[in-house]
């Protein structure tokens, strides 16, 4: 079988999926008025104008998947506070305090929390008059040279009908490994991120710290989709930043209804005390790219406020999404008809017999179904591409959530099959092979080349290949007149199309599946 066949083989599957369950769902044009937000493209960085004025608590991205190196447990990963300059001293980067970062859990289907992870951080300084950082190296957490450090709590909340039922106190005054300020002051940051990573109650391991920006893509898309002309693809806008990170390794049993009921929905908030004492949630992420892409401005701070269980508020913005309407008007990609209820299940309800639980609430969460084992040979397409236990079942950190969203948004459950994507697949770190998973964090002393070498030169699209195209050889919207001129650049994707002022770049060899069916 061929790649593409493969791949093709792939989507009918899901979207006999999808259409089961918009049937089994009664989710049809004339009766989707269930509670549906706005979802369908992929993850939040300044994503609203409120949070976008307080970086510290803007929850950038949350990741759940089964641990591949420890299948019977589940890995829960959510950052923070985007676009960390490196050498941004003297004050880098700490979490914020008197605030609450929570990670909550639906077991049940229902849009409401069961479980709630919150973590809750303090800060200490040694010396207050000096501005350094750190006044002299450091090689452990406990280090005098350290001057600014971190510690954090776990509290475990359990729920029913939004009342919390019961508290326990899963860490205590845990060690926050600190920003990555440089070689001369962090000779082994590895060591640092070692001794950052810690035991907790109930088995599970926990580790609070600076990391590389996990997410990779061109931010570009904001610049009237890629240049108006697919000029600006191929750059990974977050290459070089950091980002703060929590994450949570947990036994499966614990956070799983049952065997039998092994779905669960994730998605992160943040709380900030306010001047009355009391809280106020000011960020919301569960999938990808919702609030940037999906929610238009005059709602984005009423989403990042809102709660899963009251997601009907959205409703028109994923039935009939802005995003393929500007393609249309851009690229002259047609849109698929509205409203879009091929888009409802793969993120609102959960796929049917892969990722949605029974008697489901529509609700935008990160629905992971933790009975599938993780595999040995992930693609980056996720279930798209046959690999069931990639996004939407879940987020990997190597899930390429920008072009899977982008092709579903064109129409590809709808027969539509397209390869759009960004040319950016994969992140420009290494993700570890272990908890935490996260690649270390780019150092302060070669922060500025990393972003130079990542640079600004349109021309790198070459070299990453499967940049945004038409999908031509599968029926998308191609122009006839383009003409093809195949590309000089070694371990190119593709062959350039070039006609009537747009770049073309063909899809082949970007990682598609062999594996046939979902």
């Amino acid at each position: 079988m061929t790649a593409t066949a493969g791949k093709r083989r792939g989507v009918r599957s899901l979207a006999a999926l999808v259409t089961g369950a918009l049937a089994a769902g009664g989710l049809a044009a004339a009766g989707a008025t269930a509670l549906q937000p706005g979802q369908a493209h992929a993850s939040s960085h300044r994503e609203a104008p409120l949070i976008s004025g307080d970086p510290q608590h803007d929850n950038t991205d949350v990741y759940a998947f089964v641990s591949p190196d420890k299948p019977d447990t589940t890995t829960l990963v959510a950052n923070w506070l985007p676009f960390e300059e490196p050498a941004g001293g003297p004050n880098f980067y700490p979490f914020a305090e008197k605030s609450q970062h929570d990670v909550h859990i639906d077991s049940d289907g229902d849009g409401q929390g069961d479980l709630l992870y919150r973590w809750t951080f303090d800060t200490q300084t040694k010396n207050g008059n000096t501005f350094l950082y750190n006044t002299g190296p450091v090689t452990s957490l406990d280090d005098p040279d350290l001057n600014v450090t971190q510690t954090y709590d776990i509290d475990l909340l359990r729920l029913k009908d939004q009342k919390v039922v019961s508290t326990s106190k899963v860490a205590e005054d845990v060690p926050v490994a600190p920003s990555n300020v440089g070689k001369a002051s962090m000779p082994n940051y590895k060591n640092l991120r070692d001794q950052a990573i810690h035991q907790v109650k109930g088995g599970g391991t926990a580790f609070a710290g600076q990391a590389d920006d996990p997410f990779f893509l061109d931010l570009r898309v904001f610049d009237l989709l890629y240049g108006g002309d697919l000029s600006e693809v191929g750059r990974d806008t977050l290459a070089g930043y950091n980002v703060n990170t929590i994450a949570l390794q947990v036994p499966t049993a614990e956070l799983r209804q049952s065997a039998k009921q092994p779905i669960i929905g994730v998605w992160s908030t943040t709380q900030r005390q306010n001047a009355k004492g009391g809280w106020t949630q000011v960020s919301r992420l569960g999938s990808p790219l919702v609030n940037e892409v999906v929610v238009p401005q005059k709602d984005k701070d009423k989403f990042n406020a809102s709660h899963p269980w009251n997601d009907a508020d959205f409703l028109p913005y994923v039935t009939k999404p802005e995003l393929p309407k500007l393609l249309e008007a851009i690229y002259k990609l047609k849109a698929p008809k509205e409203p879009r209820d091929d888009l409802v299940s793969v993120f609102l309800t959960g796929v049917k017999g892969l990722t949605q639980p029974p008697d489901v609430r529509p609700a935008e969460v990160l629905r992971l179904n933790t009975g599938i084992a993780p595999t040995g040979s992930p693609k980056r397409l996720g279930v798209l591409d046959g690999d069931n236990a990639g996004f939407p079942n879940g987020r990997r950190l190597a899930d390429d959530v920008v072009d899977i969203e982008l092709q579903a948004v064109e129409g590809e459950l709808l027969g539509n099959k397209n390869d759009l994507g960004d040319a950016v697949n994969a992140n420009d770190q290494k993700f570890e092979d272990s908890f935490p998973y996260v690649a270390l964090p780019t150092s302060g002393s070669r922060g500025q080349l990393a972003k130079k070498q990542n640079g600004d030169d349109t021309s790198r699209s070459a070299l990453n290949g499967g940049a945004l195209n038409s999908g031509a050889e599968t029926g998308s919207s191609g122009d006839s007149d383009t003409m093809l001129i195949a590309s000089a650049a070694a371990g190119a994707a593709g062959a350039l199309l070039v006609g009537l002022g747009l770049v073309w770049w063909r899809g082949r060899g970007r990682g598609r599946g062999r594996h046939g069916s979902v």
